[in-house]
C-alpha cells in the first residue's frame, strides 16, 4: 500500500510539471456589457453561438431584454472571477495529457443557457462550453421549480467534474449496455475516469452525493450488494431498473423502508466500486479500463464489498 502511494504521488508531481497553457473565454461578460452595436465583433468572435437562420433583431433584443440582464447579473455576481475553477481545469487538462498524448487543450468559454441544466457543459474536441447560470447555488431563487435532488448539484464545486465527466465519455466503449451489469460498469468507468483525473476532487463531488450521501453508501455497501444478488438483479434486462438504480432520482427504489435514507443512483456508486477493485487488482491503465467490456471487468475485479 505504501509503494502504492509513493507511485501515485511520483505521477501527481510529474503530472503538476506538464505545460498545459489556455484561457477561458468569458462570452457571458461579453454578452452582458454589449450594446447593440457590438453584435458585429460577438458575432465574429464566437460565430458557432450565431445561427444563420436567426435574425439580428433576436440577438439584440436579447441584449436589451431584462430578463436576460437579470440572469448575466446573478452570473457575474457569483463568478466575478474565475480563477480557482481555472486551476482546478489546468489540474484536469494535464492528467488528461499525461494519460493521452494527443490530447491538445480546448477552448474554454463560459456563457448562459437560460437554466437549461440538461446541458450544463458541453465538451468535445476543441472546446469546452460552461453554462455559469447552472451553478448559482442550490438554493438560488432561479433553481425553485427545479426537484431538488437536481438542484443540489447546481453548485461551482461542480463544474470540473461536469466537465471530466463530459471527457469520459469521449473515451468510454461498450458493445452492449442491455443488463443492470452492463449500467453499473458503464457509469463506474465515468466515476473511475474522475478518480484519475481528478483526483483532487473528493469522492461525494466526484458521484455528485453530499458527504453525509456518500458515508451512507460506503456504511451500506454490503447490505446494496446482497440485495442486488439475493434478488439476481444484475444480469436482468428489466427496463425498470436503470430506473431505479441508475438513473438521477431523489433516492433509489429497494421498495423497501431503506428506500428515503438511501441517495439515488446506488448502482452507479456499486458500479464505480467494481472498476476500483478492477484497477486494483490487474493494474490496468485507465485509457484500457475505459474500452474494457463489462463482464470482464466483473469477472477480474474479484469484487468484494465493504462490511
Amino acid at each position: 500500500m505504501f509503494l502504492s502511494c509513493d507511485e501515485e504521488s511520483k505521477v501527481e508531481k510529474e503530472i503538476a510539471t506538464i505545460d498545459i497553457d489556455f484561457t477561458v473565454e468569458r462570452f457571458d461578460k461579453a454578452f452582458f456589457e454589449a450594446k447593440s452595436k457590438d453584435l458585429p465583433k460577438l458575432k465574429g468572435a464566437y460565430p458557432f453561438f450565431f445561427s444563420k437562420h436567426v435574425p439580428d433583431s433576436v440577438w439584440i433584443h436579447r441584449i436589451n431584454d431584462t430578463l436576460q440582464h437579470q440572469l448575466l447579473t446573478e452570473v457575474q455576481q457569483e463568478f466575478p472571477d474565475f480563477s480557482s475553477t481555472k486551476e482546478d481545469l489546468k489540474s484536469l487538462f494535464q492528467h488528461l495529457k499525461y494519460y493521452d498524448k494527443t490530447f491538445n487543450s480546448p477552448r474554454v468559454i463560459t456563457l448562459t443557457n437560460d437554466v437549461a441544466y440538461r446541458d450544463k457543459t458541453i465538451v468535445n474536441d476543441s472546446l469546452v462550453l460552461i453554462a455559469l447560470d447552472n451553478y448559482l447555488g442550490e438554493d438560488h431563487e432561479f433553481y425553485q421549480n427545479i426537484s431538488m435532488y437536481i438542484a443540489a448539484n447546481m453548485q461551482k464545486h461542480q463544474i470540473v467534474p461536469d466537465v471530466a465527466n463530459g471527457y469520459a465519455k469521449k473515451y468510454i466503449f461498450q458493445t452492449h449496455r442491455k443488463t443492470l451489469l452492463d449500467e453499473m460498469i458503464y457509469f463506474g468507468k465515468l466515476l473511475y475516469f474522475k478518480d484519475v483525473m481528478i483526483p483532487f476532487k473528493t469522492d461525494a463531488e466526484k458521484i455528485g452525493y453530499t458527504e453525509a450521501q456518500i458515508k451512507w453508501a460506503e456504511a451500506n455497501e454490503s447490505q446494496i450488494w446482497s440485495y442486488f444478488i439475493e434478488k439476481e438483479l444484475l444480469y436482468s434486462t428489466d427496463p425498470k431498473l436503470p430506473n431505479r438504480f441508475i438513473a438521477d432520482a431523489p433516492f433509489s427504489k429497494f421498495y423497501l423502508e431503506l428506500d428515503n435514507q438511501s441517495p439515488g443512483r446506488l448502482g452507479q456508486y456499486l458500479g464505480w466500486q467494481i472498476v476500483k477493485a478492477y484497477a486494483e487488482t490487474t493494474g490496468e491503465d485507465i485509457m484500457k479500463i475505459m474500452q474494457t467490456e463489462p463482464e470482464e471487468i466483473f469477472r477480474k475485479s474479484k469484487f468484494k464489498p465493504k462490511k
